[in-house]
């Protein structure tokens, strides 16, 4: 079973120390940039998202935590930022953590923020994934999401 509960002042700091050099690599991936430049753009806007950290207004900062029939396990990270006009949600990162993935906790973690998001309202669930990110759209296609667009870009 799938838990999500808020994001503490720890995990938002645990948080913050994965994405940044995540969110990096994919920058310097997908736009060609090197290493050192993308980690700085990274951490101006990971920190421009979030000015009042994990209490940030508008963004949804979830842990992600798995129980089994003895006790919870922290298995990973949600954000998201919801917009009531659209009645949607954006997801911007979700990770399960390395020791957890391929347990199928991606699909149930999904299926589980469905559940919540449907309940508030949200009839269209958007995201973006990485061109080289095979994992993660293997979790959203087998969960029904579908291409819908291209990013591409052009080094002058």
């Amino acid at each position: 079973m799938i838990d999500f509960k808020a994001m503490t002042a720890d995990q938002f700091s645990a948080f913050v120390q994965y994405l940044i050099p995540d969110y990096a690599e994919e920058i310097s991936s997908s736009y060609r940039l090197p290493p050192d430049e993308a980690l700085a753009q990274a951490q101006r806007e990971i920190e421009a998202s979030f000015p009042a950290g994990e209490k940030t207004a508008g963004q949804v900062l979830l842990s992600i935590f798995h129980c089994d029939s003895e006790q919870q396990h922290h298995a990973g990270y949600l954000w998201y930022r919801p917009d009531s006009l659209s009645k949607s949600a954006f997801i911007y990162d979700f990770t399960i953590f390395p020791q957890y993935q391929g347990k199928g906790l991606g699909s149930e973690s999904m299926k589980a923020l469905e559940k919540i998001l449907r309940e508030q309202g949200v009839t269209q669930i958007k995201l973006r994934v990485a061109a080289g990110n095979d994992r993660a759209k293997h979790v959203y296609e087998s969960n029904g999401y579908r291409v819908n667009g291209f990013n591409m870009n052009k080094l002058l």
